[in-house]
């Protein structure tokens, strides 16, 4: 079957599904490569991804391609699940042989409701989904396929899931379907060097952080890895087919989480002689980090999360603030730099441990940082930990324009309080002159740099002003907490 694997469009600037991490629209326009939608793609040749967000595909032009195709894969995620339910029917509607499928974690967290709300999705893959897909395009019947859901007989059946792919070296390369289908120079994110391509080494994370969206919804707790020269291979590769580009980013959940695995591929990678980046863990010893810098390692991406030791705990993050503090320090000493990435509103915040985090952050004074508004994904312990307490306010994550709105509200902080600490917090760190300086110092002799400095704030201002905004239109409301600002420190 012809086959469309779509990223489709929803919100302006919303990089919403298909190996996003948070998804949402961000303060800074960024987007990640659609990678899962990548690997089935790469096993039917006749097969196009279409990744509309970055693309600037709109929901019009998506929608005129249904009838070149005879089954639409579509990537969704929770905040653009309406939007994407729209689209398979108005496709359906241009095309009625089109079969439908829906992959991504709202089908595998509920698919009976992914299937009820319209007629227009055909099937479900709950999970990963890569041969399932490749399986149904070639002909196999949906009886015979682990891990779907579908419609038979007037009712719904579900069936049993197989087991995780573990020859992960059996994979195609995405890469080879980014240069077949996709823009690689529309891919930009601002913590990485641009133009970059992004792909895993590994599936799964062993941690078991509560928050986190995609080992509790898609590829699970189970860790598995290519080998190293398949990996290497793929970097080499990539280095050849895309001109100009600047680094390669290996997007796994924890690329480092065990020591002699990241040093054997360290090893190997330095051959190589490409720059890289890749996501952390703050449990990573000196030795490794060594290892990493060596092998072309530029910047680690680390989930930090919190400053207050009992807000790490309730997350069951497996790591502690000292861990953190001594992690920080032997980046520094390498020379590796850090996007450190924090969250506000996770189970037990109250302004005192925002306000710990705050200057933990500031303590750190780690490259970039990115803080959110904690979400609770359905399919995630934090959302069953929110419903149990009756802590949601109302289901909507994002304004009408995708980015993030909290829809969480635990005792002493409603809605705005925290939506204001998130601008307190970046305002706090960014506009300490030493900061300031250190981002601004990069344009000075550097147009590039200078005109990508000036879209981002021109972005990140407009958002802030909208932000404040809602903080005040809510302070107005009746019951509306005190300033912030007098309880910034108790």
């Amino acid at each position: 079957m012809r086959t469309l694997f779509l990223n489709p469009p929803s919100f302006e600037g919303f990089d919403g599904g298909a190996s996003s991490r948070w998804p949402a629209s961000r303060e800074i326009e960024s987007y990640w490569y659609p990678v899962w939608l990548c690997y089935p793609a790469g096993m039917l040749p006749d097969s196009k991804v279409v990744d509309a967000p970055p693309h600037k595909i709109s929901i019009e032009q998506t929608v005129a391609m249904a009838s070149d195709f005879e089954l639409l894969v579509l990537f969704t995620s929770t905040p653009g699940f309406n939007v994407d339910v729209k689209i398979a029917g108005m496709m359906k509607d241009v095309n009625p042989k089109l079969k439908v499928a829906f992959v991504g974690p709202p089908g595998t967290v509920e698919p009976e409701k992914s299937l009820r709300v319209s007629s227009a999705i055909d099937f479900v893959v709950r999970r990963e989904f890569d041969f399932q897909i490749a399986d149904y395009a070639n002909g196999k019947p949906l009886e015979e396929i682990p891990g779907v859901s579908f419609r038979k007989n007037g009712g719904l059946v579900h069936n049993p899931e197989g087991p995780m792919i573990e020859n992960l070296d059996a994979l195609p390369w995405v890469t080879k379907v980014y240069q077949r289908d996709l823009d690689f120079t529309r891919y930009n994110v601002p913590f990485l060097q641009n133009p970059f391509v992004a792909f895993y080494t590994s599936r799964g994370c062993p941690a078991q952080c509560t928050f986190c969206l995609w080992p509790q919804t898609h590829s699970g707790h189970r860790w598995r890895l290519r080998s190293a020269d398949d990996v290497v291979n793929e970097v080499r590769w990539a280095k050849e087919n895309f001109p100009g580009l600047k680094e390669v980013f290996f997007d796994d959940d924890t690329f480092n989480y065990q020591k002699a695995r990241t040093i054997a591929l360290c090893h190997k990678l330095k051959d190589a002689k490409m720059t890289w980046s890749c996501t952390s863990r703050v449990t990573t010893d000196y030795e490794t980090l060594k290892a990493m810098k060596e092998a072309g390692c530029r910047l680690l991406i680390v989930g930090y999360e919190s400053g207050d030791p009992q807000i790490l705990k309730n997350i069951k993050k497996g790591a502690t603030v000292e861990m953190a503090e001594r992690f920080t320090a032997n980046c520094k000493k390498l020379g590796l730099l850090i996007h450190g990435d924090f969250m506000i509103g996770l189970p037990g915040e109250t302004r005192e441990s925002i306000r710990k985090t705050i200057d933990f952050a500031k303590r750190m004074d780690t490259e970039t940082i990115q803080v959110s508004i904690a979400h609770p994904y359905p399919g995630t312990e934090f959302y069953d930990y929110v419903k149990k307490n009756n802590l949601i306010t109302h289901d909507s994550m994002t304004d009408e324009s995708g980015h993030q709105l909290p829809n969480i509200i635990y005792p002493g902080l409603d809605r705005a309080e925290l939506v204001e600490w998130v601008e307190k917090f970046y305002g706090e760190y960014y506009f300490r002159p030493r900061v300031a300086w250190r981002v601004a110092s990069k344009a000075l002799f550097n147009g590039a740099e200078r005109k990508r400095l000036y879209k981002e704030a021109r972005e990140y201002l407009a958002l802030r002003s909208k932000r404040k905004q809602f903080v005040k239109e809510h302070k107005q409301a009746p019951g509306a907490y005190p300033e912030a600002s007098e309880q910034a420190h108790p």
